[in-house]
């Protein structure tokens, strides 16, 4: 519903009131009986009538017992003139009470005025209301190449750098920022000059903006924050007349902090996609580029931007004396995942015995953001169980919903299917158990996560940024254990692994292919990945390599899976005990944690065996 369809509504509703309460000044409080005057002169003839009021044509008689009627007159005769002419004599009317009411005051000038003004007040508060639209629509088409920019008010919602765990190294680097917002003398007396523009990059969730809020919270100073993709519009030229608003804002504002969040939305590379140098994008991101060589050397305006796809950004936004300085903000190790944990746990109620050093153990992988996520996931599940704290069930089911999604209880699955998942589940979590280099299994459960039909999770002991070729065997040959093992259990095989092979040939590809670990071809990579800024982003892959090299590769892809599938399946066939006993725990409690598992494989004293 528009605004004027509001405003006319509410113009209706005001005059509709306004003439209920006007109309109750006309309501008698007791509606008294209408009668003729034939009526009223046999009362008076009766003696029945005490007085009568007149007002203009209006007859209202009170009778003897109190009670009240009303009539009217002829106009042009009077009131002792009209009940003569009924036959009413003079000494009958001497015995009754006339008095003549003159009609004035409020009432009066009401019903005289009321009638005229409610059409021109309508008419009138019409007008009011398309006029007040028109005004507002010009002010808008004035107000078009404002930015909206926002102005974060600190106290409370204050951020500081002790509200960021982790990120040691990027705060280091934004350190001195904060100290030339606060002492800027110290670095204009000396020569130096600080970075005008400084890119937060890092994979998203990660806490480019909330990094960027503890700038200005430590050097206590305005916070101006805009998204990039609120400079383009339709119309050519107020994108940058967007950019021009908002960083005269800032410089007003100055000593502060101008934070433009996802640059690459007007900051990609010029020339590429459709537009070319009259794209409203690129006029943007033009004039982005001459405000940053506008700030004179005492400016005290610092732009932090922030992106996850540093590598599609314009070259000429990152040349020095623009953003010239990246900080990178990587995902959290295992110290810096409990720290975060701990700073979300506040102002929630924690079970004494809550391990937040063992949720941050099973989180590899995960960006603040997504800690963050698990702690409100793990909150929201203990006020589901009507329980009014968190305690470390919730806290390790949260990370699994987080992962895979919520468990699907309700799915109704055959004794067959079950027992199906049951082996190939346990097949994953054998092979991981019985192979070398593999990391530790931490749960195996056959309850359905969100497309998951059951699902084995494995962990690293220590935070790894590097893997072998090992490693990377082990990985194939657990990825192959669910089907190995449905197919040794029940001499089929099921659609159940199809993700399982998807990911395996997928690894494969890339150890041959990317990662150089394969000894026929060598330590070469094959085939160069390009990106394709056009119409959005496009992977694509230029094979320079011959087709007799293609075959090879094909060949050692096939070589990496046969070596993985011939070593689950001397795991999985030597020890087909201890297969069957893992389906059957699994069958009967349908979830088992690591020390569950461990206390399982503990009597069969499994052996390592290497790929």
């Amino acid at each position: 519903m528009s605004s004027f369809t509001k405003n006319l509504l509410l113009a209706i509703f005001g005059l509709f009131t306004v003439s209920v309460v006007f109309s109750s000044f006309f309501s008698a409080e007791n509606n008294p009986a209408k009668v003729t005057l034939s009526d009223l002169s046999a009362k008076i003839e009766a003696g029945q009538v005490k007085s009568i009021s007149v007002q203009e044509n209006d007859l209202t008689a009170i009778l003897q017992d109190g009670s009240k009627v009303i009539t009217k007159k002829e106009t042009d005769l009077g009131i002792t003139e009209t009940f003569k002419n009924l036959g009413v004599s003079a000494n009958t009317l001497q015995k009754v009470n006339i008095s003549i009411d003159e009609a004035s005051g409020f009432s009066y000038w009401m019903g005289l005025i009321l009638p005229t003004l409610l059409p021109l007040i309508f008419i009138a508060l019409m007008f009011y209301f398309m006029f007040r639209q028109a005004k507002g629509g010009m002010n808008q088409a004035f107000s078009f190449g404002r930015s909206n920019i926002k102005l974060s008010n600190f106290g409370k919602e204050r951020v500081t750098f002790e509200d960021v765990a982790g990120l040691k190294e990027a705060k280091e680097e934004l350190i001195e920022v904060v100290d030339f917002l606060k002492n800027p003398k110290k670095f204009l007396d000396i020569g130096a000059r600080i970075p005008r523009g400084i890119l937060l990059v890092g994979r998203p969730g990660t806490g480019k903006t909330l990094l960027a809020r503890a700038v200005a919270g430590e050097a206590n100073v305005p916070f101006f924050t805009i998204s990039a993709s609120e400079f383009v519009e339709m119309f050519v030229g107020v994108g940058a007349a967007r950019t021009r608003d908002a960083f005269m804002v800032a410089k007003k504002a100055g000593p502060s902090i101008l934070f433009i969040d996802e640059i690459d939305a007007v900051g990609r590379q010029r020339g590429a996609g459709m537009g070319g140098g009259n794209d409203e994008r690129e006029q943007t991101l033009n004039q982005i580029l001459v405000e940053l060589d506008g700030f004179d050397r005492e400016t005290q305006v610092i732009v932090l931007a922030a992106t996850n796809r540093p590598d599609i950004l314009d070259p000429a936004l990152l040349r020095p004396g623009r953003f010239d300085r990246n900080v990178v903000l990587d995902l959290p190790d295992i110290n810096d995942r409990e720290a975060i944990l701990k700073i979300h746990a506040r102002g929630k109620q924690m079970e004494k015995g809550a391990d937040l050093r063992k949720v941050a153990a099973r989180t590899p992988g995960f960006s603040g953001a997504d800690l963050a996520n698990l702690m409100n996931e793990a909150a929201l599940l203990s006020a589901r169980r009507n329980k009014k704290i968190v305690g470390n069930d919730e806290l390790l089911e949260s990370i699994e919903k987080v992962i895979l999604g919520p468990e699907r209880k309700g799915r109704v699955i055959s004794v067959k299917e079950k027992e199906v998942t049951a082996y190939h589940e346990g097949g994953h979590a054998l092979v991981a158990a019985a192979i070398k280099n593999s990391d530790p299994v931490h749960k195996v459960s056959i309850v359905s996560r969100g497309m998951a039909g059951g699902y084995t999770m494995k962990l690293p002991i220590e935070e790894q940024r590097l893997r072998t070729k090992k490693q990377f065997m082990a990985d194939l040959a657990m990825m192959l254990g669910g089907f190995v093992a449905e197919k040794l259990t029940f001499k089929d095989v099921s659609t159940g692994a199809s993700n399982d092979l998807k990911e395996a040939t997928s690894l494969a590809h890339d150890l041959v292919t990317k990662y150089g670990m394969s000894e026929k071809l060598g330590p070469m990579t094959f085939g160069n990945t390009n990106e394709m800024i056009f119409l959005g982003r496009e992977m694509t892959t230029e094979k320079n390599y011959s087709e007799d090299v293609a075959r090879k590769i094909d060949e050692e892809v096939s070589s990496f899976i046969g070596r993985a599938y011939e070593a689950a399946t001397e795991i999985l066939t030597s020890k087909k005990k201890v297969l069957d006993a893992i389906a059957k725990k699994l069958i009967e409690k349908e979830t088992l944690e690591q020390e569950e598992f461990a206390a399982l494989l503990k009597p069969f004293k499994i052996k390592l065996v290497e790929v």
